[in-house]
């Protein structure tokens, strides 16, 4: 009966699970990550920052951390192309002013040349000829990125046999080296590897199943022993822990 009702809750989880621009508050408190990181992110931005600065957010999710700098709204713009969010954005992000326009990290942008003073990415796709062209000489770059190495501990505790790893190259040396080779002067750049923790397996549920890249074919039916083994490791531990793999890049357009 116990195991009945656990796989009950499991499969309301995989029902319910969406992203609403990058919104992961659903399973706020029964999981964390990114508490320990050995940078700011806010704060590496906001001290390039001044009200002149002209910004754009790539991949902007919902808008919610460009929203939260304090930084003139006539000064921001925006994308995003995940078709949910790109409607959240025209709702959310023009009636204040934010420059939003619907389009691809990887380019082509839909702005002129030397059109910023920075440029901004959390999490998204990458593509340093694109940002160059957008940024005015001696423009900044700052980028938070998923390392090639996130969340593999618990993609092999869901799916066995674990898929490859979908982003390969995504770490802060090659990374870099394509920046240099597109005329930036590197600034700053650190990697980490930190904890996930999570206190039940339906939020782990819920997870693997906003972000199929890296839990592909994924479901609660289909990894049954899988998520048993996970509930019989959170009674005998507590916790059901992963390792995060993140990296941080801050670069100048020569």
């Amino acid at each position: 009966m116990k195991n009945e009702a656990l796989i009950m809750s499991w499969r309301h989880e995989e029902q319910i699970a969406h992203i609403h621009g990058w919104d992961f508050s659903h399973i706020q408190d029964r999981y964390a990550e990114e508490d320990d990181l050995p940078w700011d992110y806010r704060q590496v931005i906001e001290t390039c920052l001044t009200k002149q600065t002209r910004l754009l957010d790539l991949d902007t999710g919902g808008g919610e951390f460009l929203l939260s700098l304090d930084h003139p709204r006539r000064q921001m713009a925006a994308t995003e192309e995940y078709p949910p969010n790109v409607a959240l954005c025209r709702e959310r992000l023009l009636p204040l002013g934010v420059d939003f326009r619907p389009a691809s990290a990887m380019g082509p942008l839909p702005f002129p040349a030397e059109s910023f003073d920075m440029v901004i990415n959390r999490h998204a796709d990458l593509c340093p000829q694109e940002i160059s062209r957008v940024l005015k000489k001696d423009g900044v770059f700052v980028t938070q990125q998923v390392g090639a190495e996130n969340d593999r501990a618990l993609v092999e505790l869901l799916l066995q046999p674990a898929p490859p790893i979908p982003f390969p190259n995504n770490r802060l040396k090659p990374v870099a080296e394509k920046f240099e080779r597109a005329g930036f002067e590197i600034l700053r750049g650190e990697e980490a590897f930190r904890p996930i923790r999570f206190w039940d397996v339906g939020a782990l549920v819920w997870f693997a199943r906003v972000i199929p890249w890296e839990f592909p074919g994924f479901s609660v039916d289909a990894c049954l022993d899988r998520l048993l083994l996970a509930q019989q490791i959170l009674e005998r531990d507590g916790v059901i822990s992963g390792t995060i793999h993140r990296f941080l890049l801050v670069a100048r357009k020569k």
